[in-house]
């Protein structure tokens, strides 16, 4: 591979890391081509990319962007998951692939910004998925302004009831007369 193919290969990873919001680094010594292709399939099912990329593209795509705090990582067979939208999926689907193939093994991670160990990757695998969250938090919001549209309700009922016995006693002492 010549100067302007390497340069190529380089530009063409660096374009893949463009606003990525969460990428976890993977040791996948072990594992065959089949187990490594089952792994992709599971996570392009969620939009999410699995390369196995040499170590010193990844050094030079990932310079100057976040990515290059876990340029110390890049050492021995090193793959990498990249994840454009939610970070909990990448790793849980990474976490029960490591249940079933215990040779994959997470090395580190970083989450919009943050480097992670593989020990929060695991307790971010736990947590419930972004569109379960967002359904808890509208929820807990609905909650409230239904209850405070119930005590409006029930308030007016009372005043419409008040004005209706008021109108029906003014009714009952006119046709009296």
């Amino acid at each position: 591979m010549n100067r302007n193919e390497k340069r190529q290969v380089v530009t063409d990873f660096s374009k893949k890391i463009e606003g990525f919001q969460a990428a976890i680094l993977t040791h996948y010594r072990g594992l065959n081509v089949d187990q490594i292709n089952t792994l992709r399939r599971r996570l392009r099912g969620e939009k999410i990319s699995y390369h196995v990329v040499k170590n010193t593209v990844m050094k030079l795509a990932a310079k100057g962007t976040d990515l290059e705090k876990l340029a110390d990582y890049f050492k021995g067979p090193t793959a990498i998951a990249i994840s454009y939208d939610d970070p909990v999926s990448l790793a849980k689907i990474l976490s029960e692939f490591v249940k079933t193939q215990p040779k994959l093994e997470i090395k580190i991670g970083l989450v919009q910004g943050q480097v992670i160990a593989p020990d929060e990757i695991k307790t971010l695998a736990t947590m419930p998925s972004r569109e379960i969250l967002l359904a808890q938090i509208l929820g807990g919001i609905q909650v409230p302004g239904q209850e405070l549209a119930g005590v409006i309700m029930n308030g007016l009922q009372q005043v419409v009831g008040v004005i209706q016995a008021r109108a029906d006693q003014l009714g009952e002492s006119e046709s009296g007369k």
